[in-house]
């Protein structure tokens, strides 16, 4: 039997991944070498000094996880929390939700904030959590959240779990070179991301970064890391010095198209890439109101590259709509989760799919099916 597989192209408008770059698919390509040649270490410190660029920060415990970003939200709370430890979990979507999974794992003693879906964690919610937890070691928050498209302000959050003597832990998944992250201006301690969103390059690493303070917790653990393979203890040697201590294979291809990827951000330039994301967010605003669409978030705490709206009353069944987008359009947007499913879309506008051109193809379908 002949086995052969020639997806139909999409137009990504989803949650991630979004579009790649034609420069991106074509590093892919470049032939493969050993992942402790001399070249392909050259090309990791690179990579590391582009992450740590497009994080704004000089940490220098940053490098890439060589696994999607659920395995970097994986890395940062292993690493961190001990059985024992109290931590402080916000949870204002799936995200979040999983994150005070992982900890509990941990054999930590996990104090949630809840909040509901579409909003965002207040710094009274915060101030009464550390009524509670007087000690946490550290305070986890999402700041993006993908499944609601609400950003979570993050510096007086930061201020407070500090003097409480604790770690600010970040997710930005769907936040990272997409809209203002400033790691070491806010006093982030521990961060991970996805390389399949704003960065548009294929799915599977995942850029992670730690402070100096978030170092000396891990160096003063009194038990092992949970996680061989994420124990930052033994992967951090094979991102570091000119000696490289080998650890696991890494996915030579996938940071070769994360290497071209951040080149790409760079000569874009930061501040400008996150204002072709606010712009290309208020233009697919106006146009979707105009059909009838509403959004779930509030204003200001809008996530504006990803897109999560309320359908028209007309649309009685918004998974055919859904369906015939993706059938007949070729067109991809993400179906709500949990308590949102079959309610609302998730709209993706991230990285190569952020363009005034993949609104009009978009809002052009939308209103010739409705």
């Amino acid at each position: 039997m002949k086995y052969t597989f020639n997806p139909q192209k999409r137009v990504l408008m989803g949650p991630g991944p979004s579009d790649a770059h034609p420069r991106v698919l074509k590093a892919m390509a470049t032939p493969l070498i050993g992942h402790l040649d001399p070249q392909f270490v050259q090309m990791m410190d690179e990579v590391k000094d582009m992450v740590q660029q497009t994080l704004l920060t000089k940490n220098e415990l940053t490098f890439v996880v060589s696994a999607p970003g659920s395995a970097g939200m994986e890395t940062c709370l292993v690493n961190l929390l001990e059985p024992g430890d109290e931590c402080i979990i916000c949870i204002n979507g799936v995200f979040g939700g999983r994150m005070a999974d992982i900890a509990e794992r941990c054999g930590a003693k996990v104090h949630k904030i809840t909040t509901s879906w579409g909003q965002v964690t207040s710094t009274e919610q915060v101030k009464e959590a550390l009524k509670a937890c007087p000690n946490p070691k550290l305070l986890a928050t999402v700041h993006a959240e993908t499944s609601t498209g609400a950003l979570q302000p993050l510096k007086e959050i930061s201020d407070l779990i500090h003097d409480a003597g604790g770690l600010l832990v970040v997710d930005a998944v769907t936040s990272w070179c997409g809209v203002p992250l400033k790691v070491d201006e806010w006093g982030i301690d521990a961060i991970y991301s996805g390389t399949q969103k704003n960065l548009s390059a294929p799915p599977g690493l995942s850029p992670v970064s730690f402070s100096p303070r978030a170092v000396k917790v891990l160096e003063n653990r009194k038990t092992k890391v949970q996680s061989w393979f994420l124990d930052l203890n033994l992967v951090k040697n094979y991102w570091a010095g000119a000696k490289r201590a080998y650890h696991h294979t890494a996915p030579v291809s996938s940071v070769y198209a994360l290497h071209e990827a951040l080149s790409i951000v760079l000569e874009e330039g930061l501040e400008k890439r996150w204002e072709r994301h606010q712009n290309v967010h208020n233009y697919l605003k106006s146009e979707l109101e105009k059909l009838g669409f509403t959004y779930l978030v509030d204003e200001e705490n809008r996530l504006p590259n990803l897109n999560a709206v309320y359908l028209p009353e007309t649309v009685k069944n918004e998974a055919a709509l859904r369906s015939t987008l993706l059938n007949d359009y070729n067109i991809e947007v993400g179906g709500g989760l949990g308590d949102f499913a079959g309610k609302i879309w998730r709209i993706g506008i991230m990285g190569e799919s952020c363009t005034k051109n993949h609104v009009n193809m978009l809002i052009g379908a939308l209103k010739e099916l409705l």
